[in-house]
């Protein structure tokens, strides 16, 4: 019987301990990043793994077009606030959410999700997004530019009343503009 114990730690060990190298192993070629953005009462975060083009064609290539992009590397994307948001029309609570994304050659889909925590991919290499579970759906344009951006990049500013949410990546750029709801 402690034979069996022993041996089943082990196997625990070795399981538990190759699980924390993966994630290590695959955070060093998309390191995790986070944009944040602090005004008065509103605080928002947003956590992603930023990985690189490495000479790839991104949209419409390596992340097809009409398809849901985890919008970043490994695990899904978290954007939190703490204050309740107007984006596109309708109310975003203040929460944790992930952030997906379908890219379009024109526009995009902006898409939070009330469940957090996941792998943005399962083994099949699917999206590990249930549906079922999303709160907040925005469509909006992209913009090509002459620049190449190499590593994607979130970042949150502020123009004027609204916050923009701006992803970047490869020649890529796509604004969600966001509102505080008593604004």
């Amino acid at each position: 019987m402690k034979k069996t114990i022993i041996i089943a730690g082990i196997i625990t060990l070795l399981i538990v301990g190759g699980y924390f190298y993966f994630l290590h192993y695959t955070k060093s070629f998309s390191p995790e990043a986070s944009a944040e953005f602090e005004e008065g009462d509103l605080d928002i975060k947003v956590t992603y793994s930023r990985p690189l083009k490495k000479g790839r064609d991104i949209f419409g290539g390596l992340e097809p077009y009409g398809k849901i992009w985890r919008t970043g590397a490994n695990e899904a994307t978290l954007f939190e606030t703490n204050q309740d948001l107007s984006i596109d029309g309708k109310i975003l609570k203040a929460g944790e959410y992930s952030l997906w994304t379908i890219p379009g050659e024109k526009n995009w889909k902006v898409i939070f999700n009330s469940e957090t925590g996941q792998w943005g991919v399962n083994f099949n290499r699917e999206v590990n997004k249930k549906t079922q579970n999303d709160v907040l759906t925005a469509e909006v344009p992209s913009m090509i530019t002459d620049k190449v951006i190499e590593q994607f990049t979130i970042s949150i500013e502020k123009m004027d009343d609204e916050f923009l949410l701006i992803l970047l990546w490869d020649k890529t750029v796509v604004t969600l503009p966001m509102k505080l709801t008593s604004q």
